[in-house]
């Protein structure tokens, strides 16, 4: 009987001691184990396969991926603040990454937990910074309220294309159009090296 592998699991039976040679088949048990070995080589696969139904083949494939390989993250979260600034300025959440190929992208992700104005009508705007200028946010990502003092949570990002292998400072950056802006919880940063 031939093997069912890999189709589907073979069913073999093992021969007990008072078992004769004739009954299971002695032959047909070597030629059974024999056909499931090979089969199982073949879906595996030797080394350097080229055989592209083997694993060997595949997991090469699969290795030889460089790109959207997730190569690092780093990330800074900071406790509340306030400003009146009607000027970008920056919050106190920054880091610093150093990307490992000049071809990678950094996706840079800021978040802000309950910010206020005290100022109804008044915007509270945020953006991101590498290395002195504004890449992601600025006048598109703002929070605007009818009444002072309401609280939203604030989340954005940036895929930047630095094309650079030297440390960059990416800085969560804000501003108010007028009255106080406070960010009550928290405001955090991360950077996140995905390989080009």
């Amino acid at each position: 009987m031939a093997t069912n592998f890999p189709a589907s699991l073979d069913s073999l039976t093992n021969p007990t001691s008072s078992d004769s040679l004739s009954s299971p088949s002695h032959s047909a048990q070597h030629a059974n184990v024999n056909d499931a070995v090979e089969a199982l080589q073949a879906k595996v696969g030797a080394d350097s396969s080229a055989v592209t139904s083997s694993l060997d083949y595949k997991v090469a494939q699969l290795e030889a991926i460089s790109h959207g390989k997730i190569l690092q993250v780093v990330n800074d979260y900071r406790s509340g603040l306030s400003t009146t600034s009607t000027s970008l300025v920056a919050t106190n959440a920054s880091l610093t990454i150093t990307p490992s190929a000049a071809t990678s992208k950094v996706l840079v992700i800021a978040s802000v937990y309950q910010v206020r104005n005290s100022n109804a009508n008044s915007d509270v705007y945020f953006a991101i910074d590498r290395d002195g200028t504004t890449i992601g946010g600025g006048d598109e990502t703002r929070f605007t309220s009818a009444v002072s003092n309401a609280r939203t949570s604030v989340t954005f990002y940036n895929l930047d294309s630095p094309a650079s292998t030297s440390a960059l400072t990416y800085t969560l950056q804000w501003r108010v159009s007028s009255g106080t802006g406070t960010i009550e919880n928290a405001h955090s940063i991360m950077a996140i090296e995905v390989g080009a």
